[in-house]
Parts: C-alpha cells; sequence; structure tokens
C-alpha cells in the first residue's frame, strides 16, 4: 500500500520522512511504513560514470560489481549469504550521476543491512586482491559483450557519448567504459577510487519501511558514526553543451533492418523544461495514440518508434529511434520525425492531449511509488538532485502546470533540425557465397 500525505492546505502529495545529517556527513532519511513487515535500506552515492578520471571510463560501474566482492568481516559472498539465508535480498546500479544500493528484506534484518553496509562502506578498499578486480573486470566485459556489441542495435548508446559531448565532458563517454580502461585498471586505481568517492560524506542513505525510527537511529549511528569523513575530489563542472558534436554516424550491425537515432541536447534533470520534455516524449512517442506512433506505425511506414527524455546533472539527453518496415527508407522517415516536430513547434498540443498527458503522467508516477523500494530510492534520488527529499510534490506539480504552449516552446527551443546528432545504423551486407571452380 502507498503511504502518501495530502496536506490539508495545499492536497500536495508528499513522502513522510525525517532527514538528519551525522558528524561526519552522511545524510540520513528515515521514512516509516508500517503496512508491510518489510524494509529497504538504500544507499546512494554521489559518484557516476561522470566522476571517472581520464582513461578509467567504466570504473564507477567496475566498482558497482567490486562491492559485491566482501570485506575481512563478509568474505567472498558472505553479503549476499547472510542476507538471503533470512529472506532478504539486495542489487545495485550504475548510471552517469551515481551509484545505488538496495537491500530489501523482513523488519528483524534491518541491523543486519545497516551493519553490512557499513562495513563495505568502511572496509571494503582494504579487502581489494587481484584476484577479485581479474574476476569483476571480466565480468563488466562480458556485460559491454552482452548488452552492446553482441544486441542487435547495441553501440548505439557507446556511439551516442560521443556524438553529442566533446572531449573532455563529464558524459563523453559510456556507462560501460571500453575494453582498453577496464583492461587497464589495477588494485591501486580500485584503492583509490574507494578512498575519494566511497566515504560518509558523498553518501546518503534512506531507510524506509517497518521499523522503529530511535533504533534505526542508535543502529546508524552505531554503525556509521565512527566512520571518517573525507575531502571529495574537485569535480568537473563543464560549460552547457547544446549542440551535437557530430552530425551524423553510420554503423554496420547484425540486424535485418535499418535503425534512424535522432538525439539533442534538452534540459537536465528536474530543470526548467524537463518536465515539458518528457511530456513531449509522450506525446510523439507514447501508446498507440501517439503522434509519431500514428504516422508511421499505424501508416505502414515503421515497425517501431520510440521516444525518451533523459535528463542527467549536466543536462539531458532527448531521442527519437525508428525501425522502418521493408522498403521503406531512412530518409522518409527523418522528414517525417522532423515535420512532427516542426508541426508542435508552431502548433500547440489540445487541450483533450494535455489533458492525456497530464493524467497518464500522474497515474504513471503514483504507480511507480507503490514498492517500498520505490519510495526509498525516490527520496534519495530528489536529494541527489535537488537538494531536498521533500520534492514529490514539486514534482508532480510540475508536469501539472505544465502548458500547452511550454510544449511548443520547449521543442522550438531545444529540438531544431540543425542541433540533432543522427546516428544511423545499416545491416551488414550478406557476405558472398564462395564459387568454386
Amino acid at each position: 500500500m502507498l503511504a502518501l500525505v495530502l496536506t490539508a492546505a495545499a492536497a500536495e502529495p508528499s513522502l513522510p520522512f525525517v532527514r538528519y545529517e551525522l558528524p561526519n556527513g552522511l545524510q540520513v532519511i528515515l521514512m516509516e511504513d508500517h503496512h508491510l513487515p518489510q524494509v529497504v535500506v538504500d544507499t546512494w552515492y554521489r559518484v557516476g560514470s561522470k566522476d571517472e578520471a581520464p582513461g578509467r571510463s567504466g570504473f564507477a560501474h567496475l566498482f558497482e560489481h567490486l562491492m559485491f566482492m566482501g570485506t575481512d568481516r563478509l568474505p567472498g559472498s558472505g553479503f549476499d549469504r547472510v542476507m538471503e539465508a533470512h529472506g532478504g535480498f539486495n542489487n545495485a546500479w550504475t548510471m552517469e550521476d551515481a551509484t545505488n544500493y538496495y537491500d530489501v528484506g523482513p523488519p528483524n534484518l534491518l541491523e543486519t543491512f545497516l551493519w553490512m553496509e557499513a562495513d563495505r562502506m568502511q572496509a571494503l578498499g582494504q579487502a581489494m586482491t587481484q584476484d577479485k578486480l581479474d574476476l569483476q573486470r571480466d565480468v563488466v566485459r562480458n556485460e559491454r559483450r552482452q548488452s552492446n556489441e553482441d544486441r542487435p542495435y547495441g553501440m548505439v548508446e557507446i556511439e551516442l557519448c560521443t556524438a553529442l559531448f566533446p572531449d573532455g565532458h563529464p558524459y563523453a563517454h559510456s556507462v560501460i567504459g571500453s575494453h582498453e580502461d577496464l583492461q587497464a585498471a589495477s588494485v591501486d586505481d580500485v584503492k583509490g577510487f574507494f578512498a575519494n568517492w566511497y566515504v560518509p560524506n558523498n553518501a546518503s542513505l534512506v531507510v524506509a519501511g517497518d521499523f522503529n525510527p530511535d533504533e534505526a537511529k542508535r543502529w546508524v549511528e552505531a554503525y556509521f558514526g565512527g566512520l571518517p569523513r573525507r575531502e571529495l575530489p574537485a569535480r568537473l563542472e563543464p560549460a552547457p553543451v547544446l549542440a551535437a558534436q557530430k552530425a551524423s554516424v553510420t554503423l554496420t550491425d547484425q540486424v535485418d533492418a535499418p535503425q534512424l537515432n535522432l538525439f539533442w541536447h534538452s534540459p537536465a534533470k528536474y530543470q526548467a523544461g524537463d518536465a515539458e520534455m518528457q511530456l513531449v516524449a509522450d506525446l510523439l512517442g507514447s501508446g498507440e495514440n501517439a503522434r509519431l506512433y500514428r504516422r508511421l506505425v499505424d501508416a505502414g511506414l515503421a515497425q517501431e518508434v520510440d521516444v525518451f527524455q533523459y535528463g542527467l546533472h549536466h543536462g539531458g539527453i532527448f531521442g527519437v529511434t525508428v525501425i522502418p518496415m521493408e522498403g521503406v527508407t531512412l530518409a522518409q522517415l527523418d522528414v517525417i520525425v522532423l515535420e512532427e516536430l516542426a508541426r508542435l513547434a508552431n502548433a500547440p498540443p489540445t487541450a483533450a492531449e494535455m489533458e492525456g498527458l497530464r493524467n497518464q503522467h500522474a497515474i504513471a508516477t503514483f504507480r511507480d511509488l507503490e514498492p517500498l523500494q520505490n519510495r526509498a530510492e525516490a527520496l534519495n534520488r530528489y536529494w541527489a538532485y535537488t537538494g531536498s527529499p521533500a520534492w514529490l510534490g514539486k514534482d508532480v506539480a510540475r508536469f501539472a502546470d505544465a502548458s500547452a504552449p511550454s510544449l511548443s516552446a520547449v521543442v522550438a527551443q531545444w529540438l531544431p533540425a540543425d542541433k540533432a546528432s543522427r546516428i544511423v545504423v545499416n545491416p551488414q551486407p550478406p557476405v558472398a557465397a564462395e564459387v568454386k571452380p
């Protein structure tokens, strides 16, 4: 059951929480919800691929894997073994701006979760070995092969970074990194990365669910309070990038049909224009009533169309991906996509379209917040990007307040044809059969 609070004055949705800071800089956010016998510990480290040193791409994601390789107190797979033996589970993910770890289980596991997360925040670097690094390096390299190199159209995600961002920009390389950089990583690199970024003053900890807050505070203080804060490395603050670095990129792949990808720079996450761009993406590509779906798929010109807005700390990415039907050229699809964008820039959506967009987004937002784990992550995400966990109401309001003219305005500002980067994927030509004499 979703525990939300509606304030009487403004009827603004909110997630109930208490936030405080330990002397070492660790941000602690407690959210009680006693509807289910479950607790979540969500730990957000403000380090992602954007913080990697030159020649060490993929390091943040590699380190996510290394965090499960054990400490002296919980060697080997002890982290998973202890948790799963008592009905819990855990996982993690890495993105450009952050690395997130979450533990989920029954309430009696809460102290164990906190002890284990504090243990690896304190001691993982000390237990790092060449064998551990070699093992996880191979795992990550195989993940790159499976997710990008061997997956149809998967290299678009890699090429997108250099197509949009200049050399030296924090987003100019992919989260997964390159084989060369992963191979070059040493144990000293790993220990240095841990010492620089996996410190309490670069982290926020959410405890959510069925727990006693006084008890949770005692455990947080007992296990995290003694960890020292450290001065963080200087972060690169790049100048805004508004135009693509490469107008076009052509790839070949083992696919049956070509693919057209159009990418633009767009507003940063939670900043002005981000909500409008998300609604533009929904208007164009979400569901069978979307404009590009009707124009391309219903008309028999495309097999599929996908449109997205991906907001990040230093700016966003807006993308349109189309796979044509047989006999339809990518140039034809390109013209139609640009026509629809020009149409939207010059004529706002209808009142009916705006009502549908707002309703669909509100439903999706609250449905996504039903799992306790997602609410815990939302509190961490709001804190990391806005400086306040109490941002759900503002998040909902920015979509409710978006106007039809504002959607046209962001399209005109951010999505002109001359600022796009096109990444085209062509099928590999057939191999000519050997002719025997």
